[in-house]
């Protein structure tokens, strides 16, 4: 889910598609917006790798029920789910409008119920499985803004994996997290920098990496090179738990 990117560049769902073709997966990509699937499409293919790609707005069950039905008619099984949809509004519970935060968890949490709802039983029946749902530091640390709906929905995502991890482990289903950090996707120069600081990227990245003990921001890379550890025959014993990151930024955070 959300293998498209607001922008040129790495972001963590179009990378996780691309890492995941190389590794060998075929890979079914959905997304809003089929103009953002193209270069997912272009780097998969030049990879010599395997990706078909469907609509899905995971704001409706109808949606990614469709979107699963199409993986099932295209490959006849779904071996790993990615629920990587997500995104922040301003404001804290005074500021935000109860829409808005009614939005939030349908965005952010909702979304992973719903894909989780409709994909686990053909893992039950395939009798193995692994889901990876996408959180944020957001969801475990003030990370220096107030968005409170996107805290607390992030945070849901955590703990709804977790209880999902143990419901489905005698089943052979493995559910993990990526929580990642602020990492230099094109959301920054399509989105954030307009929100945060004026328009200035340059800014906003001096900004981010301030916050960061590495010295370099990762991007969307380093988030598909954790999601695919989590797919892994390698992660055989990991389930219930998460993986952060963020360059050190949630230990240090201050």
């Amino acid at each position: 889910m959300g293998a498209g990117s607001v922008g040129t560049g790495w972001g963590n769902g179009r990378a996780m598609a691309v890492r995941f073709a190389q590794e060998g997966a075929k890979v079914y990509g959905t997304d809003i917006d089929a103009e953002r699937l193209k270069e997912t499409i272009e780097r998969v293919q030049a990879d010599g790798g395997i990706i078909e790609t469907g609509y899905c707005d995971v704001m409706s069950a109808d949606s990614i029920k469709a979107a699963v039905d199409a993986c099932m008619q295209t490959f006849g099984r779904i071996d790993i789910l990615v629920n990587n949809v997500g995104g922040s509004a301003a404001g804290g519970p005074v500021e935000m409008s109860e829409d808005v935060f009614d939005s939030q968890v349908d965005y952010n949490l909702k979304s992973v119920f719903l894909s989780c709802k409709h994909v686990l039983p053909i893992m039950v029946e395939q009798g193995s499985g692994a889901i990876i749902n996408m959180a944020s530091t957001s969801g475990i640390r003030w990370t220096g803004a107030a968005q409170v709906a996107y805290a607390a929905t992030k945070a849901g995502v955590i703990q709804l994996s977790r209880v999902v991890a143990i419901q489905y482990a005698k089943q052979g289903i493995r559910v993990n997290t990526i929580i990642p950090g602020q990492l230099h996707t094109p959301m920054v120069e399509t989105r954030l920098a307009g929100q945060r600081s004026g328009g200035d990227v340059d800014a906003l990245l001096a900004q981010r990496q301030a916050r960061i003990p590495l010295p370099f921001m990762g991007d969307g890379r380093d988030t598909a090179n954790a999601a695919v550890f989590l797919a892994s025959d390698e992660a055989r014993f990991i389930t219930g738990t998460e993986i952060v990151v963020d360059g050190g930024m949630s230990v240090r955070c201050g």
